[in-house]
């Protein structure tokens, strides 16, 4: 079975946010499996840079290794992709993002018959490669190369989907008619993620629950509708973790290494590293909250600013890392103002403090609102910092709520989203780590739930293998 992965980023070439994580670690999983992998992604400025076993196919496409048995194979266009960021710069979203995506999709498709490699599967990842199904099933419906081909659309985030104004529309090569409800028409915008969930052989979500959840009105964006129309259901696939990376025993980031045996000497080691490196009281006594992410509404820091100012009277230190809209920024600085003793902030990504957090932290707060999967709550917890989440998406999936007295839980869960109940959360973390037996029961089953990706990589092998065997009914 040959299966080519379509993203816009993947690590360790390019990379913004999880879609990289994913699609840099999930195909060669697939590989293991039995199937001929290859990836393709564009060839942004930052590849080039980082990559030095670049080999040029034509002048239109190269390759290199992502891993011993995965080709990665990569997208040329310097006008469209010859640039410091890949997908905007301070300015904002590149104005041309239709025409550069548009250019990736079809591409995709030529360098494929360049190459005569017919793919079984396309697995096209969020809005940047939705136009494939699309093309597919209109522009090369009649093609005998890709008459066997069927495509797989992952949702990461429906939150993006692609927006254009509708005047763009002529830029994508398509028929006048798929302009519509029945294809890319949405409140008077191009929709590309509408239109390839609509054309897409299946469709598949990073988590079962949050499988669940875009079908209703709460969590759909809009598009709850389509995919109810004309989908029979999403398939929800949890992602995994990359234990090689994200592993206490052997981190070159933190202080102390440790595993099971020897949790609690080297957190508390990495502990007072962390409170020294943020500017806050060495005391191994306090809990230490810790916060890695993006200060944004979706990851819930209205619900954390607002916690903040009640928490200036417990014995707690709260550490936050990450970017953001400057109205939380500026909140958190007033309140580091107010609690210096209790609260450091770092406003940039740190490879080395992020590992750092996770490991010397107490505990650690994700209270998103809405959550695809996430990846910190399982990071976290293979660092034996148990979290404390919302009950939503791949949160919902990954942590069950510790029960004082019973030997089962991962982390803390809380039900509403509101300030109350992550305040009640905290301070029954509190409670729960002044008993340390407590505690370190608690610490021990978060470190023993594992989320490889083989598991996942199985379930996307099946999903290949039953579209591969339609194809050949048909």
């Amino acid at each position: 079975m040959k299966v080519l992965f379509c993203s816009s980023e993947v690590f360790p070439f390019a990379k913004t946010g999880g879609l990289a994580d994913v699609c840099g670690t999930l195909p060669p999983e697939i590989a293991q499996c039995g199937a001929e992998v290859k990836v393709i992604m564009p060839l942004y400025r930052e590849v080039r840079k980082k990559t030095k076993d670049l080999e040029e196919i034509d002048e239109t496409v190269s390759r290199a290794m992502l891993s011993d048995d995965v080709e990665i194979l990569f997208v040329r266009n310097d006008d469209y992709y010859d640039r410091a960021g890949l997908y905007g710069d301070e300015n904002g979203d590149f104005p041309d993002n239709l025409m550069r995506f548009q250019f990736f999709n079809r591409q995709v498709l030529k360098t494929l018959k360049m190459l005569d490699w017919q793919a079984d599967i396309i697995h096209c990842h969020d809005w940047h490669a939705a136009l494939i199904p699309v093309y597919l099933k209109t522009k090369h419906k009649d093609d005998k190369f890709f008459r066997d081909t069927r495509t797989v659309l992952t949702i990461h985030n429906l939150a993006f989907q692609g927006l254009f104004p509708k005047d763009q529309y002529p830029l994508l090569g398509l028929p006048d008619e798929l302009y519509s409800e029945e294809g890319f028409q949405y409140y008077d915008q191009i929709n590309l993620l509408k239109a390839g969930i609509i054309y897409s052989d299946e469709v598949t979500t990073v988590s079962p629950q949050y499988a669940t959840e875009i079908q209703t009105e709460e969590y759909g964006c809009g598009l709850d509708g389509v995919i109810q129309k004309y989908r029979k259901g999403v398939v929800g696939i949890l992602n995994g973790l990359d234990y090689h990376y994200w592993n206490p025993a052997k981190d070159p980031f933190i202080a102390k290494h440790y595993d099971r045996d020897s949790v609690i000497s080297g957190k508390a080691e990495t502990k007072a590293v962390l409170q020294r490196e943020m500017g806050l009281p060495v005391d191994i006594d306090r809990p230490v909250f810790g916060y890695v992410g993006r200060l944004s509404h979706q990851k819930g820091m209205d619900l954390v600013v607002d916690a903040l100012s009640a928490l200036q009277g417990d014995n707690v230190q709260v550490v936050i890392q990450g970017l953001g809209t400057q109205q939380y920024q500026d909140e958190l600085s007033e309140l580091r103002n107010e609690m210096p003793d209790r609260l450091g902030i770092c406003f940039s990504y740190n490879e080395r403090l992020a590992h750092t957090i996770y490991a010397g932290s107490d505990w650690f707060l994700m209270p998103s609102n809405f959550e695809p999967c996430g990846l910190a709550q399982m990071i976290s917890m293979h660092y034996g910092t148990p979290p404390i989440v919302y009950r939503t998406g791949g949160l919902a999936d990954t942590v069950e709520s510790f029960q004082l007295d019973e030997a089962n839980g991962n982390g803390l869960v809380f039900q509403e989203y509101t300030t109350d109940a992550l305040l009640q959360a905290v301070r029954l973390a509190e409670e729960i780590f002044r008993d340390k037996r407590q505690y370190f029961s608690l610490v021990a089953n978060a470190m023993h739930t594992l989320f490889p990706w083989r598991e996942s990589a199985m379930k996307y092998f099946e999903l290949y293998r039953c579209l591969r065997l339609e194809s050949q009914e048909v």
